[in-house]
This record gives structure tokens, C-alpha cells and sequence, in this order.
């Protein structure tokens, strides 16, 4: 009995020190929890602190905006204005009595397709045509002849001027077999108006002793035969082949180099590769009368320094719209010839060239 009451007490004795190590032990995880949840709401403090300081720097920011604006602190640079795009109407403003006016507009991509270029080039020729009805050469001539002759004394001068000329030429030296025989210091003289005359003297005579004698008097009508003639290249031949003799053929002057490059239908600038580029655009029976168009197009709306775009009938299909002078009224007054209310460039005209309006040019020395 005493051996199991001593073994009571001795458990009883194991129990009590088992729970004071427990009860140590627990108070250190309380603490340790304390301890996190102190170090959470510190945490959270810190974050609300920086949110606080964030605010003050908002409103510092806020203030000294304010104080720019009143003139009390730094300068606010402003933001740049976006540039103005200039926009071609959708109509033309100057177009002659009875044409129709320009369809809806259309903005050539950079990348437009080989498609989409063909049908635009070929909208403008419309156009032009539209507004052209009565386009023609502009040099006066009667025969191949006179036409060969006009057109090589055209070289860096105008037709006006060439027209003015060449009834004192014709009216002294009427053939091929007059002209090769003159004295050139007689035809220098005639010639003396239309600048290099001495060089265009050299010309006309050597051409006209060519049909002489190579051709029996008469102008060729193959390309291969004209451009052996003195001072006739390809641009001429194809002025003679087309007005002359019917046979279509593209003139890539001055003009026309200016406007297809202006119109982005290529980008080439030798006038033999131009011909080519653009040629591949229209059927070969369209290539005179588009010649007409463009070049007509050029002298009296589209000039090179300062085109008249808002009088221009084809604004909505150019990509170079607002390179001249976009405002109705400001660009009618650059308007040349008879569109401007001048005289043209031929001393005879046709007929429909009158009847919509133009004037004859008046004789050398008149006015």
C-alpha cells in the first residue's frame, strides 16, 4: 500500500513539472503572434505613411502648377499644336461652262497598288479631258513639214513666240528644197526671236537637206526614220507622229516630266524611261491626246512654282494637293491663258479652241 501511494505521488509530482515547461512554452507562441501581428500593423503604417507623403507630393506638384499659371512660378511648357493636314475638295472650283464636276475624293496610299494607280492615272486623263475638250498642239503648222520645223525652233523657248516666227520663215522658204538652199545668215535673222537661232538655223537647214535627199522631199512617218533628221529626238518625232500623221506617241516635255512626277505615276526622271512608265499606264490609242491633256494642264493650272490648286479640277485625285495655292479665289488669279482670260499661244487656232472661249495670240511686234 505505502509502495503505490509514493508511485502516485511520484506521477502526480511528472504531471505538474510536464505542464510548468508548457505553460512557458505557449506564453513565447502568444508572444510570437503578438509579435507578427505588431510587425503587420507597422508595415501597414509605413505603406499609409507613403501614401500620405505621396499625397503631399501630388499637392505639392498641384500648387506649384497653380502658382505657373498665375505667373508665381516656373513655366509650364505647352504641348506643340498638331500640324494642319490640307484636305482637296470634293469638287473642283474652276472648271469651263458644261463640264462635269470632279467624282468623290480619293487619297492615294503610299503604297498603292499597280491597279489602283492605273485606274487613278486614268481618271485624271478623263478629267483633263473633260476639261480640255478643245486641247491640240499649240504650235500653228499647215504640213508635216511646217510641223518638224515649228517644233525643233521650240527648244527652250515658247510656242507663242515660235508661232510669231515662223510665218516669216514659211512665207520665204515654203519647201524642204527652199530651206536647203537658203543662206543661213538669212534664216539667222528670221530665226533671231527665238533664242540659239544660229544653232536652230544649223538644224532646220540640215533637216531639210535630210528630206531632201534621203527621203525625196517629204517627212517621214516611222519614228526610226525621224530621230536621223538634225535636232529631232524622240520628244519631236513623237509631236510629228501624232499630229501629223495620227499615229500615237506620248511627248514627255517639260510639263509633262513636272506633272506625272508630281502625280506619282513615277518616280523616273529621264524623259526616255518616263515615256515608257507611263505609257504602260494607257492604251497605246489614248498616248496623243493624253500628251495634250497633261501639257495643257501644265502651262495653265499646274505650274511649277506655285500651282493653282484651288482651282484645280483634278485636287481630289493629286497627291501633291496644297503645294500651291489652296483659296478659290486667290488661285483663280494665277489661272494663265484663255482659262485665265488670256490669249492662247497660236496665232490660228481651231475652231473649238474659240468657241470655248480662247483667243488667237497676236502677230510678233502687235500689242
Amino acid at each position: 500500500m505505502k509502495k503505490t501511494a509514493s508511485a502516485k505521488k511520484t506521477a502526480s509530482a511528472k504531471k505538474t513539472a510536464s505542464a510548468k515547461k508548457a505553460a512557458p512554452a505557449k506564453k513565447s507562441a502568444s508572444k510570437a503572434g503578438a509579435s507578427k501581428a505588431s510587425g503587420t500593423k507597422a508595415a501597414a503604417s509605413k505603406v499609409s505613411g507613403s501614401k500620405t507623403s505621396a499625397s503631399k507630393t501630388s499637392g505639392s506638384k498641384t500648387s506649384a502648377a497653380e502658382k505657373a499659371a498665375k505667373g508665381g512660378g516656373a513655366a509650364v511648357k505647352k504641348a506643340p499644336a498638331a500640324k494642319k493636314v490640307t484636305v482637296a475638295p470634293k469638287k473642283a472650283t474652276a472648271r469651263l461652262k458644261g463640264t462635269a464636276p470632279a467624282k468623290a475624293v480619293v487619297h492615294p496610299p503610299g503604297d498603292e497598288s499597280p491597279t489602283a494607280l492605273v485606274r487613278r492615272a486614268r481618271r485624271i486623263n478623263r478629267e483633263l479631258a473633260e476639261v480640255f475638250p478643245y486641247a491640240h498642239p499649240e504650235l500653228d503648222f499647215e504640213n508635216p513639214f511646217q510641223l518638224v520645223v515649228a517644233t525643233v525652233l521650240s527648244a527652250q523657248t515658247t510656242d507663242l513666240r515660235v508661232n510669231q516666227t515662223t510665218p516669216s520663215l514659211f512665207a520665204k522658204y515654203p519647201t524642204p528644197e527652199d530651206l536647203a538652199a537658203a543662206n543661213p545668215e538669212e534664216v539667222e535673222e528670221i530665226l533671231r526671236p527665238c533664242g540659239f537661232f544660229r544653232a536652230k538655223t544649223k538644224s532646220v537647214i540640215g533637216l531639210s537637206k535630210a528630206l531632201v535627199e534621203d527621203f525625196g522631199g517629204e517627212v517621214p512617218g516611222r519614228l526610226d526614220d525621224l530621230v536621223k533628221l538634225p535636232g529631232v529626238g524622240r520628244k519631236t518625232a513623237f509631236v510629228v507622229l501624232g499630229n501629223a500623221f495620227g499615229r500615237p506617241g506620248i511627248t514627255v516635255d517639260t510639263h509633262f516630266q513636272r506633272l506625272v512626277r508630281r502625280w506619282r505615276w513615277t518616280g523616273e526622271s529621264d524623259p526616255d524611261k518616263i515615256e515608257a512608265a507611263v505609257g504602260a499606264l494607257f492604251p497605246k490609242s489614248d498616248w496623243t491626246d493624253l500628251s495634250h491633256h497633261v501639257i495643257w494642264h501644265g502651262r495653265r493650272i499646274c505650274h511649277a512654282r506655285k500651282p493653282a490648286c484651288g482651282a484645280c479640277p483634278i485636287a481630289p485625285l493629286c497627291p501633291a494637293y496644297g503645294e500651291g495655292e489652296t483659296d478659290p479665289e486667290k488661285a483663280k488669279k494665277l489661272l494663265k491663258y484663255e482659262k485665265g482670260g488670256f490669249p492662247g499661244q497660236r496665232l490660228k487656232p481651231p475652231q473649238a479652241y474659240l468657241d470655248a472661249g480662247g483667243t488667237p495670240a497676236p502677230p510678233l511686234g502687235a500689242g
